[in-house]
């Protein structure tokens, strides 16, 4: 497990870092609690890769799809608001998550049992109100 600890004006290096990581990794699971920053980092990552449009959570419309600048898809969900795992099915989660585009997922244990086996987990920590930790692990490298 890989750690790096970050705040806001640091945050554009912490995107470059998360990046440089992730390799060819296009699934990418964000666990925190409330407010520890998941979306925030997102805005980052987002820019970070060229996206013009604005970046928002999509509690309520589940998927919010941004497009890069070298057209390359990327595709962001929150499934907080999901009660019921199936739901992710009916909106085509499956194209989404093998489609070779970016997938940043927030509240992926709501859909646990769709998630693909190789993904990248980025857990979010809060340590003070401004300071945060990310702690980065590849699925295939758990323990």
């Amino acid at each position: 497990m890989k750690t790096l600890t970050y705040d806001l004006t640091t945050i554009k290096s912490a995107a470059q870092w998360l990046i440089d990581q992730a390799g060819s990794e296009k699934i990418w699971v964000f666990q925190g609690q409330m407010g520890a920053g998941k979306t925030t980092l997102i805005k980052a990552l987002a820019n970070h890769l060229g996206v013009e449009d604005e970046v928002s959570s999509p509690t309520f419309g589940i998927v919010n799809e941004y497009s890069g600048r070298s057209g390359q898809n990327i595709y962001h969900f929150d499934f907080y608001r999901m009660d019921d795992p199936s739901e992710a099915l009916d909106i085509g989660i499956e194209e989404y998550f093998y489609s070779g585009s970016y997938c940043w997922i927030e509240w992926a244990e709501k859909i646990a049992q769709f998630i693909p086996d190789d993904f990248l987990l980025i857990k979010l920590e809060i340590l003070s109100e401004n300071l945060r930790s990310i702690h980065l692990q590849h699925s295939r490298d758990a323990d």
